[in-house]
Formats: structure tokens, C-alpha cells, sequence
């Protein structure tokens, strides 16, 4: 196992430094050019790539994370210094009003929630922007103009006017660049501005009160999705004291909206709209809005319902605003008590925009030949409830028309402090034949896309944190491990694990994909793909993937994950 370690370490390596050396070159070429901030500087040598290597500059290493987290108790200088980033990228605060922002939050769910907004608005003819995280395959997919990822040459042209402002003020300011997400979300603002968009969508990075997004002073409508644990570390251990830190994001007089929370957040989402002064209004079931029929949505999950609601409610309360004859000196609505949201009437394009909406690696089915794979990002167990119970819904739909043996296969990662146990118990029920486990790793060559590179968590940790999983995944099947056992493939590199179990244990996400399909997927069969050699007592334990009539693949526990094999299984998504 230490031998795997210190391969992937030189892996990493290799590629860090590659990024790295590659930015700092380019910068010293650059670096007797300064610009005003007033200016927008042009650097048309710099090609894409070149962007995200020198934004992957901004990643805050693992110590600093642990250090962020221990001055945590003066969050609100978080703002402060994200009020004085902008400033020195050329924007001012009361700018950002100019792009009549949506601005959501929420547990699970908030991204779909957004992303449902956004294309109902783009129904109505709006040049919409929209702004979400994480990224699953490159960067620019979290800045969309129109539903669609900036475009590479757009976002290299933005991203150095934003950064050279930033890099040129530095030295007066104690050489401090913002961090990864705060830049991001920095340009996003940049690129809206500059695009001219008639409204943007903003999701929420973490929590509320103190995410760097909240910065905006005053937003049209703010919404927050179902609330459940996760990041106790930074929003407390408590879902009130998270959905205290969610409710932050309410700003005097600007309607605000939720779904259904149990009863003791929905009194602090309460007492926050109250000392805010805001009104909070809850949204209806799906089933009770006036539609002839059910309404049909393009997000596949019985969970994606509320989500469809709190979109509705949004862009319903939007459209009213911006119909306004004066929108600008419309009347603030103030709190009067948590009331129930209208459940009014969809338009047509409404609609038509829940049915259209798309939100890659969330409920996603993607059908390659025998292989069927099924991609959702949860990374909560509330989440993971939503998935299993989708997965339990749509796998056997497909199993029933296949007319033979049909192989289930689970493919999970996690990473932080999620509770990785008990999302894992709640798969066991799905009657997986093998349950296969890797690092957020895309695939484990030096040449790796920068978009995918994570310099947050050292290699050692995420496989650590794999063999933790699969003695989890053992233990929660009743299978006792087999003592001295050891991790070996072809030519002595440790990989998979000799035993009798049907647990194994990947370096990385493209070998796994790789021995699950069995060469049954032609995208991933490419001849030009690097292929890990296995032992052939590993390949053996695949004899049933190879005679199966479908194989079926869940791959869960990460977005990043969940990212990371769309990359491979999607190369659309790589242009």
C-alpha cells in the first residue's frame, strides 16, 4: 500500500509542479507589464489552460483550510475582506445591484433549484447569468451565460483583467490574493457585468450569512432549498444553528421563500426574517399549482419536486418585479409571520422550463451500450436518501426490459468530514454485486486537464480515505476482513484487494471505470486511453461483468466524483 501511496504522491507531484512552474513562467514573462485598475488588460498569449493553472494558484492548501477554520470566530471579516478584493478588481458593491439577482441557498437541492430559475426565465426571452459550484468537468461550467458555460476564449479574455487588477495591488495590501472560490465569484460578477445579463442567478458556495456571495446588498428574491447537516465545522453541529447561518442571506424588504423544514428550523428561518425585516413565505406542494395535468420536470427524483416549487415561486415573484412600471421604488415587503406561497397558475413557458431544465450529475442516466450508468452527486445522507430512493426507482425499470443477468455495480467516493458510514448504509439495501471505491482522481497520469486538479487534499488521504470505505462497505455486509490480506495488481503495484469479498480499490477514477465496463464501453475503449494492467486473478473476479447481459452503475458520494467520470463518459463536456 505505501508503494501506491508514493506513485500517485509522484503522480501529483509531477502534475502540480507542471501547472505550477508552467503560470509562474508565464507570469515572470508578464510581470513588467502593470495596468491600472481602471484599465482592462489584455493578454492574449495566455491561452486557457494558462487561466485555470493560475487560478489552481488560489486553492487553499489543506493547513491554511484548518487554519480558516480556527478564526472562525470573526466570520464577518470574511465580507469585509471580500468587499476589499472587489474594490481592488475595479467592481464596487453597489454595482452589483445592477444585475437584479436571485440568490439562493439551501442544503440539497439549491443547485437544481437554480438551475430550474434560470431556464424558466431564459423561456421568457432574458439573457440570463448563472453562477453554481462545484464545477464537475472545467471551471467555466460554474459562470454560464445563457444556460451554457462561458465560452474558453471569454473566460481567458475575463479571467486576466480580474486577475492582473488583483496581482498589481497586492504589495499595498500585504501580497493577499483572494482564495479559489472567492476569485471565482469575483469574476463571475465581472463577467455578468460585462455581458450585460438582464437578471442573475447566484448560488450560495456555503452556508449564508458569511459566504462570499453575500456580499450583494440587495438581491430581488432569495429562496432557500431543504436544509440538512453538513459543514458542521463552519455552519455548527445543529441544523438551527445551520439554517441560522442559511437565513443570512435575507436582506430588508426582499421576499424571501422556502420549502418545507421541520419545525425547529423553520423557527430560526423565522426569527432571521423578523430581525432582518423581510417577508418568508412557503412553498406549496407541486401538486397544488393550477396545471392542467402534473408538471413534468426535466430533473429526474421525487426530491426534485420542492426544488421545481421553490423555482416557480422565484421566478414568479421576479417576473412581478420586473413588470413593475418602477421596479427601483417598488414597495419593500416587510415580515408579518411565515405565510403560505400562492400556488398560482404556471405559464407556458413556466412550464416548459421545468421540463427542459438540465443539471448534469444530479439524477442523471447515461446509457452506453450494456453499460448503464447512474450518476447523482449526493453527499449527504438526507441527499443520499433522495438517491437511493431514485436509483430504486429507475434501475429496475431498466432491468425488467433487459432480458437477462444484469450486474449492479456501486462506484462511491467521499471527501471532508462527511459521514461516509452511514451514507454507505444506506446503499446496502440496493443489493450492489460489487461495490468499488477511488480517490477523486481523474486518472492517474501527470497530464491530468488543470480544471480537474485539487491541491486541497494530499493523495495519501483520499486513498486512506478509500480503504476506510471499503472496510465500512465489509463491515455493514457482515464480511469479516481477511487478516494480512494485501492490494496487488500486475507487476507488484499495490491496486485491488486478493480476497474473496467483491470489494476493490482504485487509484483512480479511469482504472475503475475501466475494470467495471470490462472493455463493454466503447467511449471508454479508446485505444489512445492508458490502460492499468490488473492481475489475472483480479480480472477473474470479473468474470460476471463480462458474461452479464447489462452492467449497472451507480456512481455516488461526490460531485467531484461524480464529475470526474462524466469526463470520461461525456467528452462533449471536454470541448
Amino acid at each position: 500500500m505505501l508503494r501506491l501511496f508514493r506513485v500517485l504522491e509522484r503522480l501529483r507531484a509531477c502534475s502540480e509542479f507542471s501547472a505550477r512552474n508552467r503560470h509562474w513562467t508565464k507570469v515572470t514573462e508578464l510581470s513588467v507589464r502593470l495596468y491600472s485598475t481602471k484599465a482592462a488588460p489584455q493578454f492574449r498569449r495566455m491561452d486557457y489552460q494558462d487561466a485555470v493553472c493560475t487560478l489552481n494558484t488560489l486553492q487553499t492548501n489543506a493547513s491554511a483550510l484548518e487554519q480558516v477554520k480556527r478564526e472562525r470566530g470573526h466570520p464577518e471579516l470574511q465580507l469585509q475582506a471580500m468587499r476589499g478584493f472587489l474594490q481592488r478588481a475595479g467592481l464596487k458593491v453597489d454595482e452589483l445591484d445592477r444585475l437584479n439577482i436571485i440568490h439562493v441557498t439551501g442544503t440539497k437541492g439549491k443547485g437544481s433549484t437554480c438551475a430550474f430559475t434560470e431556464q424558466i426565465l431564459r423561456n421568457y426571452g432574458f439573457r440570463t447569468g448563472f453562477y453554481s459550484s462545484p464545477h464537475l468537468v472545467q471551471v467555466r461550467e460554474r459562470i454560464r451565460i445563457n444556460g451554457q458555460p462561458i465560452g474558453k476564449e471569454l473566460f481567458t479574455k475575463y479571467f486576466w483583467q480580474v486577475y492582473c487588477r488583483l496581482e498589481e495591488t497586492k504589495d499595498a495590501h500585504g501580497g493577499s490574493m483572494p482564495a479559489y472560490f472567492r476569485f471565482l465569484t469575483i469574476l463571475a460578477f465581472h463577467i455578468f457585468l460585462q455581458e450585460k445579463v438582464d437578471l442573475a442567478v447566484f448560488e450560495v458556495g456555503i452556508g449564508g450569512a458569511y459566504d462570499c456571495t453575500n456580499i450583494i446588498r440587495r438581491s430581488w428574491v432569495c429562496g432557500i432549498s431543504s436544509l440538512g447537516i453538513d459543514h458542521t465545522s463552519i455552519l455548527g453541529d445543529t441544523i438551527e444553528k445551520i439554517a441560522w447561518q442559511k437565513g443570512g442571506i435575507f436582506k430588508p424588504g426582499v421576499p424571501a421563500f422556502t420549502v418545507k423544514q421541520p419545525d425547529g428550523p423553520m423557527k430560526v428561518l423565522q426569527e432571521r426574517a423578523e430581525e432582518i425585516g423581510c417577508s418568508l413565505s412557503v412553498c406549496p406542494d407541486l401538486e397544488e399549482y393550477q396545471s392542467e395535468g402534473s408538471l413534468r420536470l426535466g430533473l429526474a427524483g421525487h426530491h426534485q419536486r420542492s426544488n421545481a416549487s421553490l423555482a416557480l415561486q422565484l421566478s414568479h415573484t421576479w417576473l412581478q418585479r420586473h413588470f413593475l412600471t418602477d421596479p427601483v421604488s417598488s414597495s419593500p415587503v416587510e415580515f408579518s409571520g411565515v405565510s403560505p406561497a400562492p400556488a398560482f397558475q404556471p405559464s407556458p413557458a413556466m412550464i416548459k422550463g421545468l421540463a427542459e431544465t438540465e443539471w448534469p450529475g444530479r439524477n442523471q442516466t447515461l446509457k452506453h451500450g450494456p453499460v448503464t450508468y447512474f450518476l447523482d452527486g449526493a453527499h449527504t445522507t438526507r441527499s443520499m436518501q433522495a438517491c437511493v430512493r431514485w436509483f430504486n426507482e429507475i434501475a429496475p425499470q431498466h432491468e425488467r426490459n433487459a432480458g437477462g443477468p444484469v450486474m449492479r455495480v456501486l462506484l462511491f467516493n467521499a471527501t471532508g468530514e462527511r459521514d461516509c458510514a452511514a451514507m454507505l448504509k444506506l446503499l446496502v439495501p440496493c443489493l450492489f454485486d460489487f461495490a468499488v471505491f477511488c480517490p477523486n482522481i481523474t486518472e492517474a497520469i501527470a497530464t491530468c486537464n488543470a480544471d480537474q486538479q485539487n491541491f486541497n487534499v494530499s493523495v495519501e488521504n483520499m486513498l486512506t480515505r478509500c480503504l476506510d470505505n471499503q472496510q465500512s462497505w465489509r463491515v455493514l455486509n457482515g464480511q469479516e476482513e481477511k487478516p494480512g490480506a494485501e492490494l496487488l495488481i500486475g507487476g507488484g503495484l499495490p491496486l485491488v484487494p486478493e480476497r474473496q469479498s467483491h470489494t476493490l480499490v482504485f487509484p483512480c477514477i479511469l482504472s475503475a471505470l475501466q475494470w467495471i465496463s470490462q472493455g463493454r464501453d466503447s467511449v471508454l475503449s479508446d485505444p489512445n486511453r492508458c490502460v492499468i494492467p490488473v492481475k489475472p486473478s483480479i480480472n477473474a473476479k470479473a468474470d460476471p461483468l463480462r458474461e452479464a447481459v447489462n452492467i449497472h452503475v451507480l456512481i455516488t458520494g461526490s460531485l467531484h466524483l461524480v464529475g470526474g467520470a462524466l469526463k470520461h463518459l461525456d467528452p462533449a463536456l471536454n470541448s
